[in-house]
């Protein structure tokens, strides 16, 4: 007979047994602005089941400051002049067909954000404000206050709970995703019972957002693992442009945290100068458009300008304007800042440049359709090609409407066919699995840090591949227990290792 001890460890181990498989016609992975779209785009008699890696409001949508840029003052502003600022932008680099897509259905996008009760700032006669941002020619940046992301975010899971049709899973994570049979299957962790079950579906959306935490400082959340990208990637899909990062230039300056908090575009679009070491402003050495160049532009100024005066000291000024404008426009900032003992009305703002948002991912059709027949992907973890080589300022929340409604769209056509039934993978379970060794998320960060920052190092670039590349092998065959940790750091190498590669 076990004693209590042996009993409890025979418990836990029976609660790691995947014992469960239920079927569903999708499952959307990620519960950011493009996860949650899908979602209520999609048939209401289709079954959907959401999975959300921690709760549902974390997301790097969430976070987005600035807002969502759409034309949707069409006196004053064209479709055409938002395309071409976005051309710019990117270079001209940019997938021409997904961009027309995203301009022209953009505005429609919004405007239903409306009808989801998205409360976005007004001016005094009622009509909805837009402000500029970097790389801008109109204002066209719809916004609420200085937390967008946040009140599309809340509105939008308000909407999708009340649909009878979806089964939303907070704190769970992905630990594997199969082709099977007439579909897919998902192998998913309960993070909080430590219970895994098996999920499958006939098409599957991956909306899991960034990468940022493969860098040791970012703007992102903490769940911003490359998980998505990740498990596309172990089963085919074509990943494409990974190495296109964006780093934006005006993060506060605070090396005592991983996860940086940002200062908005917005704030230079309401006229805050950036200022060098010296108290000057400098941008007029590099380009003259000043401080609202693109975010690409202004970050290779900074670091220009350090290497000129041999400072990393950087600062944002926008205490000309009046102290009430400052609190009222930007709230969530100015407490941030004042937490940090800046007030951002007197005070000038430390802020350098800082991992934030990535161009490339799982490349994707005009429909969010991968490579793998019944694989969508949209949001930041997908590569439309809208962006180019570098994103214009608040067209990741348009891209993440648009491309997921595309996503919606398509497969709500293939639900209207007669599906055969789903055949679900099975997965094995692990017999004997060792704890994994502390340290790799570390090393992983420190690589791509020195690797392929603003300016990318290639010496750097070359040595930290070669490590990754170990890493990564170390990592998939070495028969580790499948906890958070593991999950998350076989995401980041597998991330990294493939950003690494297409720059070798």
């Amino acid at each position: 007979m076990m004693n209590a001890a042996a009993l409890k460890d025979a418990a836990k181990k029976f609660l790691k047994v995947k014992i469960v498989n239920k079927n569903y016609d999708v499952i959307v992975v990620g519960s950011g602005v493009a996860g949650l779209y899908c979602a209520l785009n999609l048939k209401p008699d289709a079954k959907v089941l959401l999975l959300c890696k921690r709760q549902l409001t974390l997301s790097n949508s969430s976070l987005a400051q600035g807002g969502v840029a759409a034309v949707i003052d069409e006196e004053n502003d064209s479709i055409a002049s938002h395309q071409n600022d976005t051309l710019i932008a990117g270079g001209f680099k940019n997938n021409p067909d997904s961009l027309k897509l995203l301009v022209t259905k953009g505005p429609e996008e919004v405007r239903k954000l409306i009808d989801y009760n998205v409360d976005f700032d007004r001016d005094e006669n009622g009509n909805i404000h837009m402000t500029l941002e970097g790389g801008h020619s109109k204002p066209r940046i719809l916004h609420h206050k200085d937390c967008t992301g946040r009140e599309i975010v809340e509105k939008l899971i308000e909407a999708v709970k009340k649909l009878p049709n979806v089964t939303i899973m907070e704190d769970t994570m992905v630990c594997d995703l199969k082709k099977s049979a007439h579909g897919f299957s998902v192998d998913a962790l309960h993070v909080k019972e430590n219970r895994r079950e098996e999920y499958s579906a006939h098409f599957c959306l991956l909306a899991t957002g960034g990468i940022g935490r493969v860098y040791k400082y970012t703007t992102n959340s903490k769940i911003a693992t490359g998980d998505g990208i990740a498990l596309a990637y172990r089963i085919g899909a074509k990943i494409k442009n990974l190495h296109l990062v964006q780093f934006h230039p005006t993060a506060f300056n605070n090396s005592n945290t991983r996860e940086c908090f940002l200062i908005s575009e917005s704030v230079r679009g309401e006229g805050a100068y950036l200022l060098n070491c010296n108290k000057e402003r400098f941008m007029d050495r590099y380009d003259e458009r000043l401080e609202l160049a693109p975010r690409d532009v202004v970050s290779q100024a900074i670091i220009k300008e350090e290497a000129r005066t041999g400072s990393y000291k950087f600062y944002l000024d926008i205490t000309y304007k009046p102290a009430d404008f400052i609190r009222n426009r930007f709230p969530m900032i100015y407490q941030n800042l004042l937490k940090e003992g800046y007030d951002m009305a007197r005070d000038l703002i430390p802020v350098y440049p800082c991992q934030h948002y990535l161009m490339g991912g799982i490349d994707v059709g005009l429909h969010s359709e991968t490579s793998i027949d019944g694989l969508y992907a949209a949001g930041e973890c997908s590569h439309t090609g809208v962006h180019g080589n570098n994103r214009l300022a608040s067209n990741s929340l348009l891209e993440a409407l648009v491309f997921s409604k595309q996503a919606a769209l398509d497969i709500n056509e293939k639900l209207s066919g007669n599906l055969p039934e789903i055949v679900p993978y099975n997965f094995p379970v692990q017999t004997d699995p060792k704890p994994l060794p502390a340290g790799t998320r570390t090393e992983v960060r420190s690589i791509m840090q020195k690797a392929h920052f603003v300016v990318p190092n290639q010496a750097e670039a070359l040595r930290g591949f070669e490590r990754l590349r170990e890493l990564k092998h170390f990592l998939d065959d070495g028969n580790f227990e499948v906890t958070p940790d593991f999950i998350e750091a076989r995401s980041l190498t597998t991330v990294a290792y493939l950003m690494l590669k297409e720059m070798i």
